[in-house]
């Protein structure tokens, strides 16, 4: 009989170990440090020899509510990762060559009753007393006039851009100031139990061995422990996004930051441009089926603004998730359990969700319940932010190139599906619980990607037409005067948080 203390699946979880660093590694380490570091030994292991991925550097409001969670002060955080401000996603060329929409994180109007304010605003349109979606919307409004200010009541949603690689230093420091240790070297080679199959040692180049009761796997797209070791699955979505490639480098500034990110369609995939305070990122993500290694590097080298400070390096992915982020004892953080693109900024987003996951169930001892309640959190989060980015690519008009005249004709989610012809038909969109995009989220990109419903509720019909006009005013002139009231997002953040210079 086997001895119930040494049996690594009844044995008490008072060892954490931590493959690999980076933003996934470190947000691991500086969430269960927090959390529950008096605890538990937590040790984070990482090569200075194998680099990061280096991306990943515009966010979403979620993680403000992370940095909340574990104690992190925002000006300590801004000045530290040269951060600045966002308060969207700029898309152009994406319904078409030459147009341009905002996804912003804000609300669009006010909600009366049940009914959402997009049914007031449809009724207004139809009747001319409604301007533009996008002037109901202090976010949206704000990002377009590049201002920025805190409001009482946080009364403006926010995310930031930040340098990914200051980051994970900044993380660093915090974790081992809460008891987390760093291991610097290779991983040789992961050990498992002969009978259990779960992990129970990391074995170094070095000889040394590392022995764990939980192990995080942050090893990026080599899933060395989920995957190689595990042999956990992947499934592949490649068939609904295209890109499996990306360029990134960063330049030189020629001019202010502005508060949103910038995403830029082009013949066989798109741009990004993240600006902070010292520097641009820049990155190309494409479709290698569509455009090759060498026609990427030129279209991207001859369209970036500043001077290039490090030359472009490449990035091979395939979008999809593992088909257990959690399998034995063993959890996967960042790629790899997952990809989809860096398209609406979900990575940090999604990595942040799994360290969160992990501890509403972390684990006295791993049970096969827990396992399965975090798999299945997972599973259904992904599968929303899938079908939201999805979303982008499908309702484009474009069909210039085989690219978008490919993806035009390719079949999308019957989850995603739905969602579109519910908003196409009626104007209503729905929020599942759990998930991360909003309603406002889905209405602005299906408005921005040129649906117009046709009907809106009824409910909409109870104003006159003078009270819905001085509704819809209303909403607009107080959206305005906030707006003028704000200074310039950069004059802003150059006295809250200045960043010592690089």
């Amino acid at each position: 009989m086997s001895d119930p203390d040494n049996d690594i699946r009844t044995r008490p979880v008072k060892r954490v170990v931590i493959a690999g660093g980076g933003t996934a590694g470190w947000m691991a380490a500086a969430a269960v440090s927090r959390v529950l570091g008096v605890t538990l030994d937590i040790t984070l292991v990482e090569s200075e020899e194998i680099g990061t991925v280096g991306v990943g550097e515009a966010t979403i409001p979620t993680l403000l509510s992370f940095h909340r969670m574990i104690d992190i002060g925002e000006q300590d955080y801004m000045a530290a990762v040269q951060g600045t401000v966002k308060l969207g996603i700029s898309f152009e060329n994406w319904l078409d060559v030459g147009h341009r929409y905002i996804h912003s994180f804000g609300f669009s109007g006010k909600d009366r009753g049940t009914t959402g304010f997009q049914h007031f605003w449809l009724r207004g349109h139809k009747e001319g007393i409604a301007s533009g979606y996008e002037d109901y919307c202090l976010e949206l409004k704000a990002a377009t006039e590049d201002r920025f200010a805190h409001l009482p009541n946080g009364g403006l949603n926010y995310a930031y851009h930040m340098d990914a690689s200051l980051y994970a230093r900044f993380l660093r420091k915090f974790s081992e100031r809460h008891g987390a240790k760093r291991v610097e070297g290779k991983i040789a080679e992961v050990l498992t139990d002969a009978e259990s199959g779960h992990i129970i040692a990391l074995k170094m180049e070095n000889g040394d061995t590392i022995e764990g009761d939980l192990f995080i796997d942050c090893t990026g797209f080599r899933a060395l422990l989920i995957g190689k070791t595990l042999g956990v699955g992947f499934t592949d979505w490649s068939h609904w996004l295209f890109n499996d490639s990306a360029l990134a480098t960063q330049t030189t500034a020629v001019r202010d930051a502005v508060p949103y990110t910038r995403a830029i369609a082009g013949s066989a995939g798109w741009q990004w441009r993240i600006p902070l305070q010292h520097r641009v990122g820049n990155g190309i993500v494409y479709s290698s089926r569509h455009m090759s290694d060498d026609q990427a590097r030129e279209e991207f080298l001859g369209s970036v603004e500043g001077e290039v400070i490090k030359q472009p390096w490449p990035i091979r992915f395939k979008p999809g998730q593992r088909q257990q982020c959690w399998a034995k004892n063993c959890v996967a953080l960042g790629l790899a359990g997952s990809f989809i693109e860096p398209l609406e900024s979900t990575t940090i987003h999604l990595i942040q969700r799994g360290i969160v996951h992990l501890l509403q169930n972390f684990p006295q001892v791993i049970t096969q319940p827990a396992i399965d309640e975090y798999n299945a959190r997972l599973d259904e989060e992904l599968q929303h932010v899938r079908d939201f980015v999805v979303m982008h690519y499908h309702l484009s008009d474009r069909r210039d190139s085989p690219y978008w005249r490919e993806i035009a004709e390719m079949e999308i989610p019957s989850t995603l599906r739905h969602r579109i012809d519910l908003f196409r038909e009626t104007g209503t969109v729905f929020h599942v619980p759990g998930e991360l995009f909003g309603e406002n989220s889905w209405i602005q990109v299906m408005m921005g990607q040129g649906i117009l419903p046709k009907r809106y509720h009824p409910t909409a019909d109870v104003l006159s037409p003078d009270d819905l006009k001085r509704f819809l005013d209303g909403i607009r002139h107080n959206v305005l005067g906030n707006v003028q009231r704000m200074p310039a997002h950069m004059d802003y953040l150059r006295s809250y948080c200045p960043a010592p210079k690089p």
